[in-house]
Order: structure tokens, then sequence, then C-alpha cells
């Protein structure tokens, strides 16, 4: 076995974390604040201003936005906040719910009951809000549900994905969200999902997760145009 010396390979020091992400990272979070509406421009001097940093790193951090697809990059024109259709509000629960049914088979391969506690935890969240009829409480705690689903499954590629992905939701939710408010029901689909993982039974699961998908888009698109 031939071993390979500290000089022959081409690695550079670890820093914690670049100055691209930390740009990525605060423009994504005001894109979900809807702080950047959806068919916003991005004007790269006034953001370069606002954030201190030079047209480089905001240039790599932007581009890191366009990849994820929160960004779309118009030539000639610049960079927009991409806008919630209702064909992307379908594509994007595609996506959703092939990462958190995959998440979902993970959980009950390991301590399903744990994480249906867990869950149930945030749906009696859930049903304080609507009780106290705090529609903003409720969608966090909506998304906070989901995002622990799939951060138990315990794989980085998946919760990268999703990140980019409950983004996304909650751009949908301001954009198309007076059909999406909260209610008894939406509770209770909670509730039956997080109940599915307490009672190992993962058959039930994924078809709570799929019909669970296919309510959220059809209260999202109901009679919005194409």
């Amino acid at each position: 076995m031939t071993s390979v010396g500290a000089d022959d390979l081409r690695l550079r020091p670890v820093v914690r974390e670049s100055t691209a992400v930390m740009i990525a990272d605060q423009v994504r979070d005001a894109i979900e604040r809807g702080d950047l509406r959806p068919g916003a421009q991005l004007g790269e001097a006034e953001l370069a201003r606002q954030l201190g940093v030079s047209r480089g790193p905001l240039r790599e951090g932007l581009q890191r936005l366009t990849q994820e697809g929160l960004l779309l990059s118009i030539r000639n024109r610049g960079l927009f906040v991409i806008e919630m259709t209702p064909d992307r509000v379908r594509d994007m629960y595609t996506a959703r719910q092939a990462v958190e049914r995959a998440a979902a088979e993970q959980i009950h391969l390991a301590d399903p009951h744990e994480a249906g506690t867990e869950l149930l935890t945030i749906a009696d969240t859930m049903q304080e809000m609507v009780d106290a009829d705090d529609a903003t409480g409720m969608g966090e705690a909506d998304i906070a549900f989901h995002d622990l689903l799939v951060r138990l499954a315990g794989s980085p590629r998946l919760s990268r994905m999703h990140r980019t992905l409950l983004t996304e939701t909650r751009m949908g939710i301001h954009a198309l969200g007076p059909t999406y408010r909260g209610d008894d029901a939406r509770v209770a689909e909670h509730r039956e999902i997080a109940q599915s993982f307490v009672d190992r039974d993962p058959e039930r699961t994924d078809r709570l997760l799929r019909l669970h998908m296919a309510d959220a888009v059809t209260r999202l698109t109901h009679g919005r145009n194409e």
C-alpha cells in the first residue's frame, strides 16, 4: 500500500464557513421572511452595501441560490426571486414528497416511537396556535414539524435538499396562502402522521404523507391561474 504524505495532498485549510455561504444563508432567510418578494429583482450594489461585502463573494453566494432554484438569472436583465406559480408549487411538493417519504423510511428503520413522540409534541403546538387564531404561529409550527421529520432521519443530504424545499414552501404560502389557513383538519393530518411512527406502521406513514402532500397542493393551487 502506498502512503500519501501531507505534502502530496492539495488541501486547503479548513474554515468554519465561507463568506459566500453566509451571504446565501442571509439572502435565503430574507426570501423566507418575505423581505425579498417573489419576482423582486436583486440589485448587487444595494445588497453588497447592506451586507458589508464585496461583489465577488456576493455573486458567489447568489449563484448558490440560483443553483438551488430560489433565484432566476435572466440574461441582460439580472437576478430575480422566483415566483411561486401553481406549477412550481406542484413540482416543489413532488420533490418534498420524495424527500419526506425517504426520511420516514429511515426513521422506521431506527427509532420510530421516539420520533413520533417528538412529532406529536409539535402537533400539540399546532393545535395551540389554531386555538389562539395565530395563523403565523401555526404556519411556523407546520414547517417545524416537517423540518424535524427529515432531521430525525439522520441524513445530511436529505436535510440539505429539504431546506430549500421548505423555503419554497414558505414562499408558496405567502404567495398563494389565503386558501391555506390553519385549521383543525391540518392539525389532525399531522397528528396522524406522528402517531403512525409511534405505532411503528411504515405503510400508514407513507400513505398519510402522500395524502398530506396532495392536500397541500390542492389548498395552495385551488382556483389559481396557471
